[in-house]
């Protein structure tokens, strides 16, 4: 089958790789979307932290962000997923450590995560194994575009949830990209008052088509008292600024990573009494994504530019992007 090949820094290539087989508790999925994120594009540049610490390596297959059909079934897997549309959890735990006993698989120390750490290869490729206990099934209202985005889904409803704003109280997002406009739309969803903080002007023009007219860049946000605060960027000077600007008693969430350090400073942490909660991995999150997109009450396809074949990802991963408005780039691996 074909798969895209990160080789080294910078250099990817479409190759002809062996079809996967599906071991004990694996499944195998014809892949129809699968998405392309800022952590692939990391991880081709060679600027991704698990290069440095050696718990990825190259060569190495990327993708996890996906959808797809089960094709065949392993021993030891339930049958009942052959044929069905599903997506997965990227983070896959090793099941017996105090972590993952606890269900805190996303942070088990000998986890993999799909397509970025521990050598499981990802889903940028036509075919893919993938241990069945971590399938979610899709419902027929759950297109290829919509079951492609359940992942970074998963991740905006995590903060979401960790922000706990009530609905009417006001939501800050910094961060125009994929995840900030899909925390948008998710605590939207939920009566929240959304505002969103990008870089530059031309930042606000989707959110605004989105219907978030409280769309501001830094000189123009407005002083107010700002119920919780979601750091998407990956600005190194934005974890303070949430900090500075969400109200005392209340919760800043950090999902963007800058790529040098970020300091805040703790004593405004202690002295507002602020709840500080990073984010790592939509685990938890991808039951309720899905159901969001399936009932219709979240719809992040404007957030799509455009689906390219598998070849035109290596274009794609060096920043020459087609046009389109949005940040989301999917591709079709069958292409």
């Amino acid at each position: 089958m074909r798969a895209l090949v990160f080789t080294g820094p910078g250099r990817a290539e479409v190759q002809e790789v062996p079809d996967p087989v599906a071991g004990y508790g694996q499944v195998i999925v014809d892949v129809d979307r699968v998405g392309v994120c800022g952590t692939d594009v990391e991880l081709f540049t060679g600027a991704m932290s698990y290069l440095d610490s050696g718990i990825s390596k190259y060569p190495l297959r990327p993708g996890h962000e996906w959808c797809g059909v089960v094709t065949a079934i392993g021993p030891g897997a339930d049958p009942s997923w052959r044929g069905r549309r599903v997506t997965g959890d990227t983070m896959i735990g090793c099941g017996h450590c105090r972590r993952c006993r606890a269900g805190r698989h996303h942070v088990c120390e000998e986890r993999h995560e799909l397509g970025i750490r521990g050598g499981m290869p990802g889903a940028l490729a036509e075919r893919l194994a993938m241990p069945a206990a971590y399938l979610h099934a899709l419902p027929d209202t759950v297109d290829v575009t919509l079951g492609a985005l359940v992942e970074p889904g998963g991740n905006a409803l995590r903060c979401v949830d960790a922000a706990d704003v009530e609905p009417g109280e006001r939501l800050l997002v910094l961060g125009t990209g994929t995840i900030g406009l899909l925390v948008a739309l998710f605590a939207r969803a939920r009566g929240a008052e959304v505002h969103l903080l990008g870089e530059h002007e031309d930042h606000l023009a989707l959110p605004r088509r989105l219907g978030f007219a409280d769309a501001w860049t830094r000189p123009g946000l407005p002083v107010l008292p700002w119920d919780g605060v979601v750091d998407a960027t990956t600005g190194p000077d934005l974890p303070a600024l949430a900090l500075d600007l969400v109200e005392p008693g209340r919760r800043v969430v950090y999902i963007g990573l800058s790529h040098e350090p970020s300091r805040i400073d703790t004593r405004t942490a202690v002295l507002k009494d602020v709840t500080a909660v990073g984010i790592l991995g939509a685990s938890a999150g991808l039951p309720g994504a899905i159901a969001a997109y399936a009932d219709g009450s979240v719809d992040p396809r404007p957030l799509v530019a455009a689906t390219v074949g598998l070849e035109e990802i290596v274009d794609v991963l060096a920043g020459r992007r087609p046009p389109g408005d949005g940040p989301k780039i999917l591709a079709d691996p069958r292409r």
